[in-house]
């Protein structure tokens, strides 16, 4: 199964959107394995490992927010998302008058997860790629809440505090931990950028807070 490592992630918003409403942004209920998978990657990847998402404890209760957004210019002063980055309001620096765009969406608020995967070795990996010389990495920079680019919750103006589980620290409650079953329904779970960037659905469940997330890659899925 390889080296596995728990994540506990948070922030004030997220928004994991789906697909299948274009005109807004609408989140999922949860976190999707491909936004895990994300902030993995923000704090150490590389061609020769492919991290794998295992399950995902969801530990607040699911809040959703319906919100107003203005949609900012791409090319709009990086000073614009600062108070998004600070927590305070789900909201873009809007753009000059005549040139702005008002999108409702339907956001997540107050979330918080415990990411649990493993990273297996890919065709990629060379000599010097050991499994034990990524795992070491990734637990230092971990550790050090160090990252290549600063990981978000499904989109970037929504910023993802993270901090290592490391052994000894016990897995954070679930406040569904005793809850029933909940149907999520399909979900994505990430693009197949083998194959032209299909994307890929299965069939949430959350059991106990918890949903388990199969590996799509080794086994047929539902697109």
């Amino acid at each position: 199964m390889g080296y596995g490592i728990r994540l506990l992630v948070w922030g004030s918003y997220a928004c994991f959107a789906r697909s299948d409403y274009k005109d807004r942004r609408v989140s999922y209920d949860v976190m999707t394995p491909s936004a895990a998978r994300g902030v993995l990657e923000s704090i150490h990847w590389k061609p020769a490992i492919r991290w794998v998402v295992d399950r995902i404890d969801v530990i607040n209760e699911i809040q959703l927010e319906r919100v107003s957004r203005i949609e900012m210019d791409p090319t709009a002063a990086v000073s614009g998302l600062r108070e998004p980055m600070s927590g305070k309001r789900p909201l873009l620096s809007p753009m000059p008058a005549g040139e702005q765009n008002l999108h409702e969406g339907l956001l997540l608020r107050d979330v918080k997860y415990v990411i649990h995967a493993h990273f297996v070795m890919t065709p990629r990996a060379g000599e010097q790629d050991h499994p034990e010389k990524h795992y070491n990495i990734f637990l230092r920079r971990a550790r050090k809440r160090q990252c290549f680019y600063h990981p978000y919750l499904g989109a970037r103006e929504f910023p993802a505090i993270f901090t290592l589980l490391e052994d000894h620290d016990m897995t954070p409650l679930s406040c569904y931990k005793d809850q029933p079953d909940r149907e999520l329904g399909c979900m994505l779970w990430d693009l197949d950028f083998k194959h032209e960037m299909k994307p890929l659905y299965f069939k949430a469940i959350m059991r106990g807070g918890t949903i388990a997330v199969p590996d799509l890659l080794q086994k047929d899925a539902k697109s």
